[in-house]
């Protein structure tokens, strides 16, 4: 949730299409988006072409400071070990997102950062990934099988090295609960009640920002796990359960004992607005992933910052992680290139993720042997929620349909924040011809 911050398309979601144009533009055979100028136009040109077997172009979505630091500390690790040159091309994340469908269209780059699962599996099924079958060949043996599963195609070869995940949960600062005396819920009830107590005590109970729309499936998808199972969350992503029935609806009547307690002005904030609430202590904790702890760069707050799992409501405890994989792959263009190959088989090994946690430490490593020795408690305490999870799930916008996620899931999230009604029949007829045009 980046990030997550993480949705693919969602200008569209703001700017809106109607259904026939997004029919066409999902449906079988979809072409370029028409009206969405190149995602390398961001950045003021097209993206430099490969010109010899010592170079390659990687296109980065990592725009905020550190992650955008823990890369290009990554390429100049790479370059010095390898020769090879990598010319990085870094656009806004939210821009990377939107345009992603037209910028592997176009000119893409040779590599660039993405996600796992259906996010990746989408663009690999329309014939716009080289397949990395030779690179996993190497370094395979890095990750575990969970990590494969999610780095496979529907055609069973693989696309993605990833590189670190993130689970999502609230973090909160521990001198202010201490402070206040707040102790870690275990289940619903007692979030709520957590949250009266810190209302009453003046504070936002929970921050809350969804100027950019993606971050809120990170509470509905939470909700949904906790309340009808993991895999009931995945069949609804793909919609092989109906969104108009009774546990659908009990996901957002569940919400709405929530809704007074989160920030009022979430709908004009971004995540990192919200970031700053928490370390200003105007509230009392924070739904999100661990990339949150990127805009701590004051040693005293990132050290000040604590993590507990979403709590029970009915089912499987909290045995269900939203932990997203984030990770590099080649475009159809940057397959034919050898030197590319050869970074992302760098950034598959201990010694790259290591390069990259060093600037960035808010994510976990996903390649074993990778260095764990300078963990803070709280890495350790993301990395143990992580590996003690039965079940990890990716994110809404990464398991669902992309137009799902974005055209449809991100406005009736938007207007169930603003006045709490949903209308789960029509979540439903727009899932079942968006679905079915696949």
């Amino acid at each position: 949730m980046t990030m997550h911050e993480d949705a693919l398309l969602r200008a569209s979601s703001q700017g809106g299409w109607d259904r026939r144009t997004l029919l066409k533009t999902f449906g079988a055979g979809a072409v370029a988006m028409a009206g969405i100028p190149l995602l390398t136009a961001c950045t003021g040109g097209s993206a430099p072409a490969s010109s010899g077997a010592n170079t390659a172009t990687f296109g980065s979505g990592s725009s905020d400071e550190v992650p955008k630091a823990a890369y290009k500390a990554v390429t100049d690790a790479f370059e010095k070990k390898s020769g090879i040159k990598i010319t990085t091309n870094v656009v806004a994340h939210n821009d990377f997102q939107n345009k992603i469908n037209t910028y592997l269209q176009g000119s893409p780059d040779d590599a660039f950062t993405w996600f796992a699962g259906y996010r990746m599996q989408y663009y690999a099924g329309k014939g716009l990934l080289a397949p990395i079958d030779d690179v996993w060949e190497k370094v395979g043996g890095n990750f575990s099988d969970a990590l494969k599963k999610a780095s496979t195609g529907a055609d069973g070869k693989m696309y993605l090295i990833p590189n670190y995940n993130y689970p999502w949960g609230f973090f909160y600062r521990k001198s202010l609960w201490t402070e206040k005396g707040y102790t870690v819920p275990t289940t619903f009830d007692e979030l709520k009640t957590l949250a009266t107590k810190m209302k009453g005590d003046g504070l936002i109970p929970i921050e809350f920002a969804d100027k950019d729309g993606w971050p809120a499936m990170g509470t509905f998808d939470y909700l949904n796990m906790r309340l009808n199972g993991y895999q009931f969350h995945m069949d609804l992503t793909a919609h092989k359960e109906s969104w108009d029935q009774k546990k659908v609806s009990d996901v957002f009547d569940t919400w709405k004992a929530l809704l007074p307690f989160q920030n009022p002005n979430s709908l004009g904030m971004t995540w990192q607005d919200s970031a700053k609430s928490l370390a200003d202590k105007k509230s009392g904790m924070y739904l999100l992933g661990s990339f949150l702890t990127q805009q701590y760069t004051d040693k005293a707050i990132a050290d000040d910052i604590d993590f507990f799992p979403f709590p029970e409501i009915a089912v499987e405890g909290r045995d269900s992680i939203e932990a997203p994989i984030d990770g590099l792959l080649l475009s159809k263009k940057g397959g034919q290139n050898q030197a590319a190959k050869d970074f992302l088989a760098y950034v598959g090994t201990p010694e790259g993720q290591d390069v990259y946690a060093s600037v960035d430490s808010s994510n976990i490593a996903t390649a074993k042997g990778a260095d764990t020795s300078k963990f803070t408690p709280l890495n350790k305490k993301l990395a143990d929620a992580i590996s003690g999870a039965k079940n990890i799930s990716q994110f809404f916008d990464r398991d669902a349909l992309p137009a799902m996620a974005n055209n449809v899931m991100i406005p009736a999230l938007q207007t169930f924040i603003k006045d709490g009604t949903v209308d789960v029949k029509n979540l439903e007829a727009q899932a079942k011809s968006l679905y079915a045009a696949q």
